[in-house]
C-alpha cells in the first residue's frame, strides 16, 4: 500500500521571514532567529540578534510558535531544518527562513519527519540546479508529500519519535565523550590559552617542524594521478580528531611540488576565506601531501604527537590571534612559527595520550552505533512514507 500525494498546504501553513534591516540589531531584547541561528535540529539563541519592537513594530505573524519547523531557504545549507521550541517562542524570523507550521499537532509532528526526509531531498535536486539552490515559500507550499490520514500521520510520528530519541541520545553521548576530553586536558594543563598552569613556553617552530603545503600546476597532468591523498581545508576538523579521506590523489613527482609529511603529524588551517576556519585542526594517520591553505606540524623530540594535536586544538584562539591585521583570514608560516605555547613536561604528555587513546576507541563505538541508528531511522522513514510501516 502507499498513500495518496498531496500538498505541504493541505495539512500546513508555509510562512516567510521579515527583510530585517541590518542597522536594526543590536538593540533591545527581541531575538531575530537567521540562518545560522539553525544547528543540529535546534535552534541556538546564544548569538541570535535582537531589535528593539518597541521602535521597529513587527506584525505578529514573523512571529514563532512552539513547535515550529524552521527551514533555511537559501546558500549552502538550504533545507536545513530546526524545531522551535518554548525557548523559542515568541522570537522573530528573519528573511530566508521559513516556517512551517501543522495545520493540527498531528500534523505538525508528521511535517517535521517529512522535512529530514526523502521528500526534501527530492525537492532540494529539483531547486533551480545551481552550486547553493534556493527555495521559495511557494515551493515548499506546492510540494507533494505522502498525505495519510490523520490517524496515521500521528502513528507514524509516534513511531519515528522513538527512532530518533534514540539516535539523539547517541549524538549526545559523543558530544559528552569529546566534553570529557577538553575537561581533562584542561584539568591537567590548564588553560592553554592563558597559561594559567604557568608552564613554559616554547615557540610552536621549537616543538614541531613546520611544512606549508603547495598545489601543483594543473596543467602539469602527470602531477595528479593515484599515489598519495591530497589533502584540502575539508578534511581538517573533523568530529573523529583524524583527516578524512581525500577527494584527489597527486602522482609522485606531484607530491615533490606538494609536500607531504609522515604519520603522527598536525595538519592545521591557517590560511582560509574565514576567520572562523584558521586553527582547525586534523591529526595524520597515515602519509599525506597537502595544499597551501594548510600547515603541517611534525613534532620534535620531547613533543609526542598526539599531544601536540590536542594542544593545537584547545589553543585555536591562540592561533587565530596571530592572524595579520590586513588579512584577518591568513596566518603565515612566519607568524605560526612564533606563536608560543605551554610546554608540559612528556610524562604528562604520555599520561594525557593514554586517556585520549581511550576516548578515541569509545568515540569510534559511539560513532558506529550512531550510524546504525541512523540507518535504522532512515528505514523506517522509508517505509512510513511509502505506507509499508
Amino acid at each position: 500500500m502507499s498513500w495518496q500525494l498531496g500538498k505541504v498546504s493541505d495539512i500546513g501553513d508555509v510562512i516567510s521571514g521579515f527583510a530585517f534591516k541590518s542597522e536594526w540589531f543590536g538593540s533591545g531584547s527581541a531575538k531575530v532567529i537567521r540562518i545560522g541561528d539553525l544547528q543540529n535540529g535546534r535552534v541556538q539563541l546564544e548569538d541570535a540578534q535582537t531589535i528593539n519592537e518597541d521602535v521597529h513594530q513587527i506584525r505578529e505573524q514573523f512571529k514563532i510558535e512552539c513547535g515550529d519547523i524552521l527551514m533555511a531557504l537559501s546558500g549552502a545549507t538550504v533545507g536545513k531544518i530546526a524545531i522551535a521550541d518554548s525557548t523559542v517562542k515568541g522570537a522573530y524570523l528573519n528573511q530566508r527562513v521559513a516556517i512551517i507550521r501543522g495545520k493540527s499537532s498531528e500534523s505538525s509532528e508528521y511535517l517535521k519527519y517529512v522535512f529530514s526526509g526523502s521528500p526534501l531531498q527530492k525537492l532540494l535536486s529539483n531547486a533551480g540546479g545551481a552550486a547553493q539552490p534556493n527555495l521559495s515559500p511557494k515551493d515548499l507550499a506546492e510540494m507533494e508529500i505522502p498525505l495519510p490520514p490523520l490517524t496515521e500521520q500521528k502513528r507514524i510520528a509516534a513511531i519515528l519519535d522513538k527512532a530518533d530519541a534514540i539516535r539523539r541520545k547517541r549524538q549526545q553521548a559523543i558530544k559528552l565523550a569529546d566534553d570529557f576530553l577538553r575537561a581533562v586536558f584542561l584539568d591537567m594543563f590548564g588553560d592553554p590559552v592563558t597559561n594559567s598552569k604557568n608552564w613554559s613556553l616554547l615557540a610552536i617552530k621549537d616543538l614541531a617542524t613546520v611544512t606549508t603545503g603547495n598545489t601543483p600546476p594543473r596543467k602539469v597532468q602527470e602531477y595528479y594521478g593515484k599515489d598519495v591523498e591530497w589533502i584540502k581545508s575539508d578534511n581538517i576538523n573533523t568530529p573523529n580528531h583524524i583527516l578524512t579521506t581525500a577527494t584527489e590523489y597527486l602522482s609522485y613527482s606531484g607530491i615533490k611540488v606538494a609536500r607531504t609529511v609522515p604519520k603522527g603529524s598536525t595538519l592545521i588551517t591557517c590560511i582560509a576565506g574565514s576567520f572562523d576556519c584558521i586553527g582547525n585542526v586534523a591529526y595524520t594517520d597515515r602519509e599525506v601531501s597537502f595544499n597551501q591553505q594548510i600547515n603541517a606540524l611534525t613534532p620534535k623530540s620531547g613533543v609526542l604527537g598526539w599531544f601536540l594535536y590536542a594542544l593545537i586544538l584547545f589553543s585555536k584562539k591562540t592561533i587565530q590571534n596571530a592572524s595579520t591585521n590586513s588579512m584577518k583570514g591568513m596566518v603565515s608560516k612566519g607568524k605560526l612559527q612564533e606563536v608560543k605555547l605551554i610546554h608540559p613536561p612528556i610524562e604528562l604528555q604520555q599520561e594525557f595520550e593514554n586517556i585520549l587513546h581511550k576516548q578515541i576507541n569509545a568515540t569510534n563505538h559511539l560513532n558506529k552505533s550512531y550510524r546504525n541508528t541512523c540507518n535504522l531511522f532512515n528505514s523506517l522513514s522509508e517505509k512510513a512514507f511509502s505506507g509499508q510501516l
